[in-house]
Parts: C-alpha cells; structure tokens; sequence
C-alpha cells in the first residue's frame, strides 16, 4: 500500500513523466487541459541544437569539452560538458541534449543509489548521441525511479540515507525530501525541454 504522504508526489510524478515523454517522443500530449496535442519526435539536428554561442551539450569524446567545460562525463563515445566545483559564471546555456542526459542520469543513478547495488556515478552512465537514444534512456530511468519508489513504506520514507545518490545531499536527507526534489527537477527541466522544442519549431519555420 503507497503511504498518503508519498501517494500525491507519485502522482506528480506519473504526470510530469507522461507529460514529458509526450512532448519529447510523440505522437501526442496532455495539453494541461485534457485535450491531446499532437507532436513529433524530436530529430538528431533539433537534440544538438544549439541556440545561443558556448553551449553546453554532449559532444563526441574525440571532439573535447566545449567552452567552459573541462570534461565530459558519462560513459560511451559521447559525454556530457561539465566542470568541476564551482560551475562556471554566468552559468552555460543548456541545449536538449545536454538537458535529457542529465534527467536519465539522475533517474537511474538515483534508483541505483535507492534499491541497487549503490556503485554507480556519474562515469557509469551511457551519454546518448541521438534523440531516440536519450528519450529512450530517460523511458528507462523514470521506470527505475518509479519502480524503485513503489516499496517504500512509512518508515523508509522518514530514513535519513535511504537513497546515497553521490552527487547530492541524499544521503543527509530523509527520503521523503529526496522524491519532491527529483519531482522538482522532473518538472523545471520538462518545462524547459518543452520550451526549447517550441523556440526550435518556431526558428525553422
């Protein structure tokens, strides 16, 4: 049984993914008003777009970091731009791609770091150099958060470390205060995927 408290996050959660997956992959979405938008899958060109100069995205490993970027992380023939701490000022522009890797990341790594093996970083995950590859990891990564959210009880709930996630403060956190966050981060970038999708459509036409 889903304790009551975690039962409206679950919920936010299903429909934020959904919504998102929607938006992202197509053929359709929920408008916000229950009516059904139509929409295509996002091509290679629009997922590597990049909008304003200095972008941070994921490049081919051979090609380097891009600008104000000192690595790639992930695994696989790509990677995702990053810097160390502190991240450099103003912060970088964001481009799709860079956006849905870091969703699937933090998905999976978190479900990891809650109900497997808790090994994994950041140097694990497989950074997609296509659309259909990243919406397909992002698929993936909301199933093993919700999957991994689904036998938590009460207690669990209330259990400060319960997921280690090691790029967080997870494991100084009850996990209750671990789901809205990740909720959060599922809806901040979904809106922003959602709106650079709109920015994209608009420039080629």
């Amino acid at each position: 049984m889903i304790p009551p408290r975690l039962a409206p996050l679950l919920e936010q959660f299903d429909f934020a993914t959904e919504r998102l997956l929607g938006r992202t992959a197509g053929p359709s979405m929920d408008s916000g008003d229950g009516a059904e938008t139509k929409t295509v899958p996002m091509t290679d060109e629009e997922y590597l777009w990049e909008p304003v100069p200095d972008c941070w995205s994921v490049r081919r490993r051979a090609d380097g970091p891009g600008a104000r970027a000192t690595l790639l992380t992930g695994a696989g023939p790509w990677g995702r731009d990053a810097a160390a701490y502190p991240h450099p000022w103003p912060p970088p522009f964001t481009t799709l791609a860079w956006r849905l890797s870091h969703l699937s990341e933090m998905l999976s790594l978190r479900a990891e770091h809650t109900v497997g093996a808790r090994v994994r970083t950041r140097d694990d995950h497989v950074v997609s150099g296509d659309a259909a590859g990243a919406v397909a990891a992002l698929t993936e990564g909301a199933a093993a958060w919700r999957k991994a959210l689904a036998g938590a009880d009460d207690a669990v709930l209330d259990t400060v470390g319960h997921c280690t996630y090691p790029h967080g403060s997870d494991a100084e956190e009850p996990f209750l205060d671990i789901v809205w966050w990740v909720n959060q981060e599922v809806l901040h970038h979904g809106a922003e995927i959602a709106l650079l999708r709109d920015l994209y459509r608009s420039r080629q036409a």
